[in-house]
């Protein structure tokens, strides 16, 4: 019969530090009991597989500790051996690699970020060394948005945070919407471990900033039903500290799905290119269908000041400085930017604003009719041997993300080919409304089907 190495870890409330006690071994049926008490209704606690150790799982309780489970034997990891920190996870979910220098000061910001590295008043888990600079800095900042598949309220924001750091997947920030807690396991301006590798492309340092926000909750009862920000001040922290990086107050692929099976949009051209807001289930490379159908309204909002109040997104007017702003704070309640108040109220020393004082603000540009997301049609006559073209590339990159590239043998594009026609029937014969369409070349219903990303 198996047996189990039985540990918890308990949060320190007062410096956050997990520290682990050994109780023993327990057996399958003492197991077998844990997982039933857990599964009942009303239970205080929740059960969590853990992502990398077969038959290893844990359970977080709501008094703040979290047990737990791992199978005896030569385990990589066993349960009386507390995982080391600081090290950094290989971003795929196969491992641990390296260790972080401890001669970075994780406070100091790169040069192309803009935001703090820290939110005012934040806990702070572990650490602190959970990722590296980003991959690709260039690319437009960008927000990812899970749940932690759990309950929330009581201490389970200490249970959850520690079973994150047992897991080995810490994002940047962890939040409770029920206690409005807050707490970070490294700097917003480094990576994360969140996310899986998409192929070679490390997801988690996609971006200028890639900044994840594990909310406690579960995606099939979304999280912001009945939540209001005007009691969170910490959520209006995050939310103010997500714009200060340039994060824009917007969702490129749309509203996250509300079910699983909805959960099929994962354009990697927009994601590597669309700077904004992003659900779990919305990242290429993932199989999550978090964090639900959250209420866009609501995350990320509209912009607030610093006082709580609510300002308008854009336009004309003033500004009246309030007890802890700054210059930072208020260009990102106002979605422009430190140097366009400089230079309109004439201000040379960003420091030197003072409680009372007006400060006008930046005149909006007329707006711009939307942008489509998606490339129209370019007819049937488009698709013909030898054509070549930016949107034939598109058009297999799509295909191979849904998953038919089998016929590929370089590419895809930029010319049409007869692996184009092979792969583009295969996907119609997969969709029963276009089976009687399967030759191969895109018509405007195995187009529409197709979402090819706006270019």
């Amino acid at each position: 019969m198996t047996t189990f190495h039985v540990a918890v870890d308990h949060p320190d409330p007062d410096t956050h530090d997990v520290t682990t006690t050994y109780l023993g071994t327990v057996d399958q049926a003492h197991v077998d009991r844990v997982r039933a008490i857990a599964a009942l209704p009303g239970s205080d606690r929740h059960v969590k597989e853990h992502p990398r150790h077969e038959g290893a799982f844990m359970v977080l309780r709501d008094d703040g500790g979290l047990d737990v489970y791992e199978p005896t034997g030569p385990a990589e990891h066993a349960a009386h051996e507390p995982d080391p920190l600081p090290k950094t996870h290989d971003e795929s979910g196969e491992g641990f690699v390296g260790t972080l220098s401890g001669e970075r000061s994780l406070g100091v910001l790169p040069h192309s970020a803009s935001g703090p590295a820290y939110i005012d008043g934040v806990t702070r888990f572990g650490a602190q060394r959970i990722g590296g600079p980003m991959d690709t800095p260039l690319e437009p900042p960008r927000a990812v948005w899970h749940t932690t598949e759990s309950p929330a309220g009581g201490d389970y924001f200490m249970s959850v945070a520690a079973y994150l750091i047992r897991a080995g997947a810490e994002p940047q920030v962890i939040y409770c919407p029920v206690t409005d807690r807050l707490g970070q396991f490294g700097p917003l301006n480094l990576s994360s471990r969140a996310l899986k590798n998409h192929g070679t492309k490390r997801t988690n340092r996609t971006g200028r900033v890639c900044i994840q926000i594990e909310v406690l909750g579960r995606a099939r009862a979304p999280w912001t039903k009945g939540f209001d920000p005007k009691t969170k001040p910490n959520f209006r922290r995050l939310l103010t500290a997500i714009r200060a990086h340039g994060i824009p107050d917007v969702w490129p692929v749309g509203a996250p799905p509300a079910t699983a099976a909805a959960a099929t949009e994962r354009p990697r051209t927009t994601w590597e290119n669309k700077g904004g807001h992003y659900g779990h289930s919305q990242i290429p490379g993932q199989n999550h269908w978090d964090p639900g159908a959250i209420d866009t309204e609501i995350v990320p909002g509209r912009p607030r000041s610093a006082g709580g109040g609510t300002t308008p997104d854009t336009g004309p007017g003033t500004y009246t400085v309030k007890a802890g702003d700054t210059l930072t704070s208020i260009a990102a309640a106002h979605r422009t930017t430190v140097s366009a108040l400089l230079s309109l109220n004439g201000i040379k020393d960003a420091d030197q604003i003072s409680v009372g004082q007006k400060l006008k603000l930046p005149t909006a540009a007329p707006a711009k009719p939307p942008t489509p997301r998606y490339e129209p049609f370019p007819g049937t006559a488009f698709f013909h041997a030898g054509r070549r073209s930016p949107l034939v590339t598109a058009l297999g990159r799509r295909l191979v993300e849904l998953g038919f590239g089998k016929h590929y043998t370089s590419g895809p594009g930029p010319e049409w080919s007869e692996a184009d026609r092979r792969n583009v029937a295969d996907f119609q014969r997969s969709r029963p409304e276009l089976a009687g369409d399967a030759d191969g070349i895109p018509g405007p219903r195995t187009w529409a089907a197709l979402k090819i990303p706006k270019l």
